[in-house]
């Protein structure tokens, strides 16, 4: 009976599996954060027009302990009058799978520039509020969220 040796390379089958769990590695991975995407969001929203800053506040705690709820509140200054009201409120991050958080369509009849919702982030980020004017005009405000547990690990959407 002839003496069998074990080889170290490695079988077809186990060359198969290998590749086969690459691909669905790089197939199921979520989207990764790409340098600018948070400035071309906003860009698309405006239409490249200039954003400004102020008469917008983004009420968010500066740390937040668990990033799956996070409660956040926008204001933007505006009479809300037929003549002078807020058209839309927008709210983009840097670092979750998409950009455009959210967007809310206000008007006159709106009676306050103030919208409240609950998201999800992805790790220590910026957020950018941006509030459209019915004169055309784009205003932001900034913040810098600290996220001690991150929302969104890879393997959820």
């Amino acid at each position: 009976m002839p003496l069998m040796t074990h080889t170290a390379s490695p079988t077809r089958r186990q060359l198969l599996g290998g590749a086969a769990g690459i691909a669905a590695f790089v197939v199921l991975r979520p989207a990764g954060a790409a340098v600018g995407d948070l400035e071309v969001a906003i860009a698309n929203y405006t239409g490249h027009a200039q954003v400004r800053a102020g008469r917008v506040k983004l009420d968010i705690a500066e740390l937040v302990d668990n990033g799956n709820v996070v409660p956040v509140t926008v204001t933007a200054e505006s009479p809300m009058t037929a003549a002078d009201h807020v058209k839309s409120i927008a709210i983009f991050n840097e670092k979750n799978p998409q950009r455009d958080v959210a967007r809310f369509a206000l008007g006159p009849r709106s009676g306050k520039a103030s919208v409240s919702t609950r998201i999800r982030l992805a790790a220590t980020q910026k957020l950018v509020a941006i509030a459209q004017m019915s004169d055309g005009s784009y205003w932001s405000h900034t913040v810098d969220v600290i996220v001690t547990v991150v929302a969104c690990i890879e393997g959820e959407a």
